[in-house]
C-alpha cells in the first residue's frame, strides 16, 4: 500500500458531514461544527501523522441487498478502522459513505481518535472522474463514524456508462492519517493566549477570520468605538452597533463570542450562515457600509486613511507622442498565484507591460491605430495593504471553479520601493518608505466547493503569532503561520527507507489566501492602545447589563435543580388561544403564565404568589393537573385535594408528573359570580364533570371557546342547552348540535353526542371537550364549505399552504395554494390549473423539493404518481416541506410519459453549423426511428444521405448506435447526443483501412503530470494502410479548414489512456492502431494539439438561436475548425 497524505483540515461542505444514524432535519453542516470545537490543534507539535490508503474491491454491486454493508478491517496508527456504505443510500437518493471505527463496541470507556481522511468512488473508465471527499473527525463512543451521507447520487453510481460500475464492480478508496489527539475540551483561549474566539453559525469561519484580523487592527478597532450610536438603536439593525458590541466583547469577555447579531445586522438570515461567502466581497461590503455610517462624525475618512491605496493605468504610444492616464483608488489588491513563485513575481506581473500591436493596435484620438505600451503603476500605497490571493480561479477548459494549491512564498518584510521603485509610477512620493511588515495570514483549508478558513495574526508584531480558528486562539511559531501556508507539494517519510520505493507526494490543500500588511513607518500610529474611554458610555452601560443578565442566566441554570417551573393556565389562556393560534386541545402551555418557585417552598405559599400576579384571593383559587391521555391529547384531569397542597412545590411536582418534566402545569379554575367577583369553587363529588365548550360558526369558518360548566354524570345534555345557547349568545330555544372533540393526532376524531343520553353514557369525563353549532346551519350545508365541526377540524388538521414555483425560476416563489394534505393528486393539479389559467389540468407536471439542497428533486412526480398532497411533500426520514414545482407540458403529463424525449445536435456537413432539435417519440421507438424523424427536420447535403447517431461525453466519441437499438434507456442527460451525415467515403471502406477517432486536445504545463485535456468537436477519419502522416495532415487541414499559418504549429500524436506519444510526419499512422485494448476505442485515438483558442459559438435551434452547453460538464460547446 502507499503511504498518502492527510487531506485538507476542514470540510464546511454543502455534501453534509453527519454520523449516519443521526441523519437530522435542518441545515446538516451544523453536525460538522460540533466537531470544530473538539478537533485537535494542529499548531501543537505533533508526530508525523500516521497514513495509509485502502482499497476496497466490491463485486456483484447491484445485487447487495443489505441495508449496510461493512469493508474488511484495516489499520492506521494502530487503530482498527474499515469503510461503511449505504449501496441504497441512508434514507436519501445517494450513496452514503463513512469511515468506522472497527472496534468501537469493544473501547474502554472515553475513548477517543483523530483523524483526517478521504473516500473515494474510483471511476474505471477515466481516473481523473473519480469522486473524492475529505474531512477530519474526532471519533468517540458517541460518534464512532463520520463522513458523507450525500457522497454521490446513485443514479450516477448505477449508470454503467459513467464509469463508476464497471463489470458490476465498485472500486473504493480510503485514505486516513491518524494524528495525537489534544484535548480541547478544557481548553481556555483566554487564560492561554489573552484573546478569545468567535462561535461559528455553521459556516461562519471565513467571517470570523476577517473580523478577527480587522479587530487587531487597532486604530480600525479605536474607529468602530467612536462611530456614533445611541441607546435606542439595536445591534441585529445597526452594523455599526453589532460591530461595536462585538469588538467589546473580544476585548473583554473571557470565553468565544457570539456573531448573530452582527449577521443579523447584515440581513442575513438562518439559512445565509450555513452558506460560504466570498470573503473579499465580504470585506469590500463591511468597509462600504462602515465607509458610509463614519461619513459626517469624527472618524470620517478612517478607511480610506487606513486602506485606500491608488494606482495609474496608461497607455503611452511607441511611435508618437501620446499617453493616456487613469487614476484608480483601491482597497486591496488581487495577486496572481498561478505561475507568480512569490508576492514580488505578483507584482512584477500586476505592473507588467503589455505591447499593443498588429490587430491589436491602440487607437490614439488624432494618432489613429498606433503601436502603444499599457501597463499599471503604483501612486501610492495605504498604511494597511490587503493583498487577496487568486487562490481560486475560473477554469475555461473546464468551464468551472478550481483552486490553486501551488507554492507560493511571502516575505516577513515586503519592500515596494525595491529596483529603484519599479511599481511606483512618475509621480510617487518617494519620500515615503514603502516598506511593510506581515501583520496577519488568512488561510483556506480544503477545495473550491467547501473547506475550512482561520487566520494567523501577531497583533502586535512581534515575533509571537497566535492562530484564530474559530472559538480556539493558540499561540504559533513563524513557521507555522508562513512556511507551512505556502501550499504546493509535500513529502511523507518513506516507510521503508531500506527498500528503493518513491516517496509519496501529496497536494497541501491548507494555503494562505489573503495577507495583510503594516507600513513600518505607519505602525506606531496602527497598533496604538485601545481601552475604555474610547468605548460610548452607553455602549459600556448596555454591554455590562447584557453580561449581567448573561452571569443571572448562567446563575438559573446552575441552580435549576433547586427550582420549579410552574405553568399556570386560566380560561383567559384559553379564549385568547382556542381559534386564533390553536384549534385542538385547550391551550399551548409554552404561551401561559409561569413562574420559578423553589422547590421546598409549600404549595399554600405558591398561592400567594398567584394571589398577587392574577388578583384572585387565595380561598378562590382551585388548581387541577394536567395528564397526557393515551390517545396524545392533554387535558385538566383532577383538582389538587387540599392534602397534596400542603406538600411542596417539588414534592408535588414529583407525584403529578410521571413523564418526568421539570415542570409542573396547572389549570386555574375561578368561579365569577354575575358582578364578575370571584366565588369560592363549588365542591366537587364523583358524580360532576367538568366540560369544557367551543362553538363553532360555518358562516365565519370560526371555532371559539365559550366556557365551561360542571355537569353531573347521570345528568344529560339536552339539560344544559339553555345555558349553552346563553353562553353563545343565541336565544334560548335556539337547537343546536354537541360534538366530542376526542383526538386529532395522527387523524381526526370528532364524533356527534346524543343529547338524550347521559354524560356517563356517552362516556365523557372530566377535561373533555364538547363543540357545538347551531342545527340550522346543517340544513344549508351546501351555502358552507364546512358545515359541521368534524368537517372543518378534519379541514384544519389537514390544510397547508403550499408555495408554488416554476420549475424555471426554482428560487422563486410563484404563487401560494392553501390545499388540503389529503387532495388527490388530481385535486391538486386542477388547483394549479385553475391558477394558472391552463384549461387541461393533466399538462401541469409537478416536481417535489428537496428539502436538503433546496432544489427541486432530478425526477419529476409521474402522473397520479402519488396518492395525497402530503406525499408529495414528505421527504427523506419523514421531513416535510411546503415547496412544489410547477411546469406547462405542451401534451398532456399521461401522453408524455409514453414518450421519450431526446436532444440531439445535428452537425450540418458542409455548413459550420449545429442545430439542437427535440425529438420525441413513444419509448419503444428506435434509433432508427430518431433518425428518420430527424431527416424531417434537418437540411441535408444531398437527398439519399445517410445519418448516424452518436454518444459525446468529454469531446469524445463514445458510442455509434445501432439503428435497431431502442431509445428508452438512451441517455441524452449527462451525454450530447450528435447526429451527422455518414461520410460516401466511410461506406467503402477497404479491407485494410481503419476508421480512427480524431480529439482535440490541449496540455497545461502548470497541471501535475501535465494532463491531456480535451476539447472541440471529436470526428471520425479513415486511415490507409501505409498512409504516412504527413498524408493524414492534408486530409485533416482540408475537412477542418485551418489556415496554413496556425495549421503548422499543431502537434500529433497517438494517444492510448490519455498517454501522448507524439508523431513525425514519416510515421505510418496505421501501425498505431493494430493492437486492441481492453478499454473503449475512445481510449485510442490520433490527438491534434493545438490551444483552445476558437471564439464561443453561437448556435441555432429548431427554435432560433441558443448557446449550448455541454450538459454533463458545464462546457460550453462548439465546433473546432
Amino acid at each position: 500500500m502507499t503511504m498518502v497524505t492527510p487531506p485538507p483540515l476542514e470540510q464546511e461542505d454543502e455534501e453534509m458531514l453527519v454520523p449516519h444514524p443521526a441523519l437530522t432535519e435542518g441545515p446538516q453542516p451544523m453536525e460538522a461544527l460540533q466537531t470544530e470545537t473538539a478537533t485537535p490543534a494542529e499548531n501543537q507539535p505533533v508526530e508525523d501523522p500516521a497514513a495509509y490508503r485502502f482499497t476496497w474491491r466490491i463485486e456483484n454491486f447491484s445485487r447487495l441487498n443489505t441495508k449496510k454493508h461493512y469493508s474488511e478491517i484495516f489499520f492506521v496508527g494502530g487503530y482498527k478502522w474499515r469503510v461503511l456504505i449505504f449501496p441504497k443510500g441512508n434514507n436519501v437518493d445517494h450513496l452514503s459513505m463513512y469511515l468506522d471505527v472497527a472496534d468501537s463496541a469493544t473501547l474502554p470507556y472515553g475513548w477517543s481518535r483523530y483523524a483526517q481522511f478521504n473516500l473515494a468512488i474510483i471511476n474505471q473508465i477515466h481516473s481523473k472522474y473519480s469522486i473524492r471527499k475529505d474531512t477530519h473527525h474526532q471519533f468517540n463512543a458517541r460518534e464512532s463514524d463520520w463522513g458523507f451521507t450525500s457522497f454521490m447520487p446513485l443514479s450516477e453510481l448505477y449508470d454503467p456508462s459513467r464509469g463508476y460500475l464497471v463489470n458490476d464492480t465498485c472500486i473504493i478508496e480510503a485514505e486516513v492519517a491518524v494524528r495525537r489527539v489534544v484535548d480541547y475540551w478544557s481548553y481556555d483561549s483566554k487564560k492561554e493566549t489573552g484573546y478569545v474566539g468567535l462561535k461559528n453559525q455553521g459556516a461562519t469561519c471565513y467571517m470570523n477570520s476577517l473580523l478577527q484580523t480587522l479587530y487587531h487592527i487597532p486604530y480600525f478597532r479605536k474607529a468602530v468605538y467612536h462611530m456614533p450610536t445611541t441607546e435606542n438603536d439595536m445591534p441585529s439593525g445597526s452594523i455599526p452597533l453589532a460591530l461595536q458590541s462585538l469588538f467589546y466583547k473580544l476585548q473583554y469577555s473571557d470565553c468565544s463570542v457570539a456573531t448573530k447579531e452582527l449577521t443579523k445586522s447584515f440581513g442575513w438570515d438562518t439559512y445565509d450562515s450555513f452558506m460560504q461567502h466570498d470573503v473579499q466581497e465580504l470585506n469590500r461590503v463591511l468597509s462600504e457600509k462602515l465607509e458610509d455610517k463614519m461619513k459626517g462624525t469624527v472618524v470620517e475618512g478612517t478607511i480610506q486613511q487606513l486602506f485606500e491605496g491608488h494606482h495609474m493605468n496608461y497607455i503611452e504610444c511607441i511611435n508618437v507622442d501620446y499617453k493616456s492616464t487613469r487614476k484608480e483608488s483601491f482597497y486591496d489588491l488581487q495577486l496572481d498565484v498561478k505561475g507568480c513563485r512569490d508576492v514580488y513575481a505578483s507584482f512584477d506581473k500586476y505592473v507588467e507591460v503589455e505591447r499593443l500591436e498588429g490587430d491589436n493596435k491602440y487607437h490614439a484620438e488624432q494618432y489613429g491605430l498606433q503601436d502603444a505600451k499599457k501597463g499599471v503603476l503604483f501612486i501610492d500605497f495605504p498604511p494597511v495593504l490587503q493583498l487577496q490571493l487568486k487562490r481560486f480561479e475560473y477554469d475555461f477548459m473546464r468551464d468551472t471553479m478550481v483552486k490553486i494549491n501551488d507554492r507560493y512564498e511571502f516575505p516577513l518584510q515586503l519592500d515596494l520601493d525595491r529596483d529603484n521603485g519599479k511599481y511606483l509610477s512618475p509621480e510617487a512620493d518617494r519620500r515615503v518608505r514603502n516598506l511593510y511588515t506581515l501583520h496577519s495570514v488568512l488561510v483556506h483549508s480544503g477545495g473550491v466547493h467547501g473547506g475550512h478558513y482561520y487566520a494567523f495574526i501577531r497583533p502586535t508584531l512581534s515575533d509571537q503569532w497566535f492562530k484564530f480558528d474559530d472559538e480556539r486562539v493558540t499561540k504559533e511559531d513563524m513557521k507555522r503561520a508562513l512556511e507551512e501556508q505556502y501550499g504546493g507539494e509535500e513529502e511523507l517519510p518513506q516507510t521503508n527507507p531500506g527498500f528503493n520505493n518513491t516517496p509519496f507526494k501529496f497536494t497541501k490543500y491548507s494555503n494562505a489566501y489573503m495577507l495583510v500588511y503594516i507600513r513600518e513607518s505607519d505602525k506606531e500610529k496602527i497598533i496604538c492602545n485601545v481601552d475604555e474611554k474610547d468605548i460610548a458610555e452607553h455602549l459600556r452601560i448596555r454591554l455590562k447589563k447584557e453580561q449581567e443578565e448573561k452571569e443571572q442566566k448562567k446563575k438559573e441554570k446552575a441552580e435549576a435543580h433547586l427550582y420549579t417551573i410552574i405553568k399556570v393556565a386560566r380560561d383567559e389562556d384559553l379564549a385568547e388561544q382556542i381559534g386564533t393560534e390553536i384549534y385542538f386541545d385547550l391551550v399551548d402551555h409554552d404561551k401561559v403564565r409561569s413562574f420559578r418557585i423553589q422547590k421546598q417552598l409549600p404549595f399554600n405559599h405558591f398561592k400567594e404568589e398567584v394571589a398577587k400576579e392574577f388578583g384572585i384571593p387565595v380561598q378562590f383559587q382551585r388548581f387541577w393537573l394536567w395528564a397526557k391521555r393515551q390517545n396524545h391529547t392533554y387535558r385538566p384531569n383532577r383538582p389538587l385535594m387540599p392534602q397534596e397542597e400542603i406538600q411542596s412545590v417539588g414534592q408535588l411536582r414529583e407525584i403529578s408528573n410521571k413523564a418526568h418534566n421539570a415542570e409542573l402545569r396547572l389549570f386555574l379554575e375561578v368561579e365569577l359570580g354575575l358582578d364578575l367577583r370571584p366565588l369560592p369553587p363549588p365542591d366537587k363529588t364523583k358524580e360532576d364533570i367538568l366540560l369544557f365548550f367551543k362553538l363553532y360558526d360555518p358562516e365565519k369558518e370560526e371555532l371559539r371557546y365559550v366556557g365551561r360548566l360542571f355537569v353531573k354524570a347521570f345528568g344529560k345534555p339536552s339539560e344544559i342547552l339553555s345555558k349553552l345557547n346563553e353562553m353563545a349568545g343565541f336565544p334560548q330555544n335556539e337547537q343546536i348540535e354537541l360534538y366530542e372533540e376526542i383526538k386529532f393526532e395522527p387523524s381526526v376524531m370528532c364524533e356527534h353526542i346524543d343529547k338524550r343520553i347521559p354524560f356517563r353514557s356517552s362516556q365523557l369525563e372530566d377535561g373533555d371537550i364538547i363543540c357545538y353549532e347551531k342545527s340550522s346551519m346543517l340544513d344549508s350545508e351546501d351555502q358552507y364549505r364546512y358545515p359541521d365541526v368534524p368537517t372543518f377540524l378534519e379541514y384544519v388538521h389537514n390544510r397547508q399552504v403550499v408555495h408554488f414555483r416554476s420549475l424555471e425560476k426554482p428560487k422563486e416563489d410563484d404563487f401560494c395554494l392553501e390545499l388540503s394534505k389529503l387532495f388527490t393528486y388530481d385535486d391538486v393539479v386542477e388547483r394549479v390549473a385553475r391558477q394558472l389559467g391552463v384549461d387541461d389540468s393533466s399538462k401541469i407536471r409537478l416536481t417535489s423539493h428537496n428539502c436538503y439542497s433546496q432544489q427541486p428533486k432530478p425526477q419529476p412526480i409521474k402522473y397520479r404518481g402519488a396518492e395525497h398532497l402530503l406525499d408529495m411533500l414528505v421527504h427523506y426520514n419523514q421531513q416535510t416541506t411546503d415547496i412544489l414545482y410547477y411546469e406547462v407540458l405542451d401534451i398532456p403529463l399521461p401522453e408524455l410519459q409514453g414518450l421519450k424525449t431526446l436532444k440531439v445536435a445535428f452537425h450540418h456537413a458542409t455548413k459550420d453549423e449545429v442545430a439542437v432539435h427535440c425529438i420525441r417519440l413513444p419509448k419503444n421507438s428506435t434509433v432508427g426511428d430518431v433518425i428518420n424523424e430527424l431527416k424531417t427536420k434537418v437540411e441535408l447535403s444531398h437527398p439519399n444521405a445517410e445519418l448516424r447517431l452518436l454518444e459525446v461525453f468529454y469531446h469524445k466519441i463514445y458510442k455509434i448506435f445501432p439503428p435497431n437499438e431502442k431509445i428508452e434507456n438512451i441517455n441524452d442527460q449527462y451525454w450530447t447526443l450528435r447526429a451527422e451525415e455518414i461520410p460516401e467515403e466511410e461506406k467503402n471502406l477497404g479491407p485494410h483501412d481503419r476508421l480512427i477517432h480524431v480529439y482535440h486536445f490541449t496540455r497545461d504545463p502548470t497541471q501535475n503530470q501535465m494532463q491531456v485535456q480535451n476539447f472541440g468537436d471529436p470526428f471520425f477519419l479513415i486511415i490507409r494502410e501505409g498512409e504516412t502522416l504527413a498524408d493524414v495532415k492534408v486530409r485533416i487541414q482540408k475537412k477542418l479548414q485551418v489556415p496554413d499559418d496556425e495549421f503548422s504549429k499543431w502537434k500529433f500524436a497517438f494517444l492510448s489512456l490519455g498517454r501522448p506519444e507524439y508523431l513525425q510526419d514519416s510515421d505510418i499512422v496505421s501501425n498505431r492502431f493494430q493492437r486492441r485494448d481492453v478499454y473503449g476505442a475512445w481510449e485510442q485515438y490520433l490527438g491534434l494539439e493545438h490551444p483552445d483558442t476558437t471564439p464561443r459559438r453561437t448556435y441555432t435551434a429548431n427554435q432560433g438561436k441558443w448557446e449550448m452547453y455541454n450538459g454533463v460538464t458545464g462546457v460550453r460547446w462548439f465546433r473546432t475548425m
